[in-house]
Order: structure tokens, then sequence, then C-alpha cells
């Protein structure tokens, strides 16, 4: 049976001020101009999460999947449809723990894969990772997660400069795994290096990275000059200024910017003491910190809350929805199933009220309740 919502619906290709979305089961079957409407909600694609730890007092990082599903249950409800659990830096029987409990969930959807953000990455520029579990990549574990995965890995965040980064990059590119830069020391030239070998996407850019300097430009530089390369955003005024946000929206544009939430357990939740990976983190007027030094520990935004920023920093809605959505899901290898309002297409949908709050959320062609 057909069905239909209307309003101001948001395409990959703009905005159509009196449009209709159309669905029969879990596919899109129209997407159109529908002259009677008068400016009803804003319609966007679900959003497209492929960095977050957790949120709504619940976390990926532990490896326990009823955490995981309540976790993805609280951001569905504020937009976001498809989502990858990300974990942090973690002994590998964790690392295999949590493979083996989130794989039935990818074959469930309720995730749409996991991201190891670590342990592969720079002491130096550790952030809020945990320094104790940072080690060199091995291909040996990789090839293990892979396996035992059958394909729930998405995501690996590894720093280009540790020993061998490169080898590991080119297994997981020929693995159907996306390789992504971050917290890194890397130089300009290793940067590239990784690029050269399959690396697309720039974690969390700026944070946790050797920062721009004019003789020695790094890797920030060498991600945003890389065509290939998708480069993450945490639109939260907190992880970036919001004249750097603007910046590289402006430079690489909306088909190269993927805004993430970066969230932790905290997200939603009150302020307080949390837990990240084992370290402790205290949240203050809705900022995470950890306990021992201060460093940013993930945040506490939802999707929806990213993309209302960067529209108030100045990036037209249009361009903001490519960035929730199509690119993130480009970026992770599932363009072609989400991420846009086209025939074809899951029907993924979120619909806003002229202030950009949800007002209702569409996932797989049903209204979540």
């Amino acid at each position: 049976m057909t069905v239909r919502v209307n309003g101001r619906v948001v395409t990959p290709t703009g905005v159509v001020r009196q449009g209709c979305v159309e669905w029969d089961g879990d596919r899109i079957t129209a997407v159109a101009e529908y002259p009677s409407v008068r400016d009803g909600h804003w319609i966007l694609p679900g959003f497209v999460d492929m960095h977050t730890h957790g949120g709504g007092g619940h976390t990926f990082t532990t490896g326990d999947a009823d955490e995981a599903r309540a976790a993805a249950d609280f951001h569905l409800a504020h937009g976001t449809t498809t989502l990858l659990a990300s974990l942090v830096s973690s002994p590998f029987p964790l690392m295999r723990a949590a493979t083996e409990a989130f794989a039935p969930l990818v074959d469930e959807g309720v995730l749409a894969g996991v991201h190891f953000e670590g342990p592969y990455l720079s002491a130096a520029r550790c952030g809020a990772q945990n320094p104790e579990y940072l080690r060199d990549p091995s291909t040996d574990e990789l090839s293990e997660l892979i396996e035992l995965g059958r394909g729930a890995i998405r995501m690996v965040t590894l720093a280009p400069e540790r020993d061998g980064a490169l080898e590991a990059i080119k297994l997981l590119t020929a693995q159907r795994v996306v390789a992504a830069v971050g917290h890194t020391d890397a130089t300009y030239e290793q940067t590239r290096a990784a690029v050269a070998a399959g690396a697309s996407v720039g974690t969390h850019l700026f944070n946790g990275m050797r920062p721009v300097h004019h003789r020695e430009p790094g890797p920030v530089v060498a991600l945003l000059d890389a065509p290939t390369v998708i480069c993450e955003l945490v639109a939260d005024g907190v992880h970036l200024h919001d004249g750097m946000l603007t910046f590289v929206a402006a430079t690489v544009g909306p088909d190269r910017a993927a805004l993430i939430t970066d969230a932790m357990a905290a997200a939603g939740m009150a302020d307080g003491e949390y837990e990240l990976g084992g370290q402790a983190v205290t949240v203050t007027d809705g900022v995470a910190r950890l306990a021992r030094d201060g460093a940013i520990a993930g945040s506490t935004l939802t999707m929806d809350a990213a993309l209302r920023h960067a529209v108030n920093a100045g990036i037209p809605i249009a361009d903001a929805a490519r960035m929730v959505a199509t690119t993130p899901a480009r970026a992770i290898g599932l363009g072609n199933r989400v991420g846009s309002l086209q025939v074809g297409l899951r029907a993924d949908l979120v619909v806003l009220d002229d202030d950009l709050n949800v007002v209702r959320v569409l996932r797989n062609g049903s209204w979540v309740e």
C-alpha cells in the first residue's frame, strides 16, 4: 500500500517546497511536487551517523548487545536511521567479543556496522583514548575480526605513522572495510601515503590531529586536499569553532563533509559522572571531558542537534541535509541503500518542524513510536 507524507522535501538536488514523498513497504516509490501543499514540515532523509559511541545512558564501548540496542533506539528517536557502533581503543579480547555481540544486530538491521576507533592510534594525539591500549596495527588482528564479523566491520580508524599502518589500510580496503585517518601525529607526506593506500575518511577532522602549520601542513591539509576523502566534523560548538565548520563545508563542499555526533553515553542525559573506555568522564554543561586531564571525551550531541547547529552557523539546509545523511552514507559504502530521498532507496526519513526539531521518524517504511 502506497503511503505519502507532504511538506518541504529536501532532495539531493535541492528543496521542493511543495512536495511529497511516497513509499510502498520499505522502499521510496516517488519524490515529487505536490502543488496543494502549503509549506508543511521539513522532510529530510533519515540521518546517518558514522561515528557514535553511545547515548541515552547506554554505550557501545563495552561490547554489550543490550546496551547497543538501547543506544541505537535513543539515536533513532533523534532521526538517526542508520548508525555505526563505534568502539574506542580496547584490548583485543574486547574487540573480538564486541564483534561477536554486534554482528547479529547488524544482520537484524539495528546497526549498520561496527567502527573501531583505535587501538592503532598515536599516543601523542590520543585525546580521550585510553593510552594503555594503544599499539601498532596488526593485520592478523584485523583479519580475524573481519572474518569473525562476517561483514559487520564497516570502518577502522588508525594513525598512518604507526608501523604497519599502510599494510593495514591495504588489507582493510581489499576487504571493503573503510580505512579512516585519525588520532594521528602524521606528517603531510605520511597522510598522503595513507590516502594513496586507500584511506578514505578523516576521523573528526582537526580533533586528535597534529595542527596545521605553514611549514608542516600535517594531516588536516592532506585530508582536505584529497578528493577521495570524506571529512568528519563534530558540529557542537565545542569540538570546532563555527568558523572552522563553515570553512571546511565551503572548502570541500557538502559531498565531502560529513557531520557526526561522536556521542558517548551521556548524550541526552544529565550532567554528571560517566565512563568511556575505562576512563572517568565528567559532563558539565553538556560538555564531556576526561576527569584526569580535561581532554574532550566525545560529545553529548545528537544528529538533529548537529543539523540545527550547522544551519544556525550559516550552512544552507540542503547542504546540511547532505552532510547528515547523503555524504556519510556514501562514506561507509551505503549510498546505494540509504541517505537520500530517492526512488528505490530505503524509506527512511525525518519530519522536522520550522525550528528543525524532530516531529516524526520513518525507518524501513514504518513510523517509529
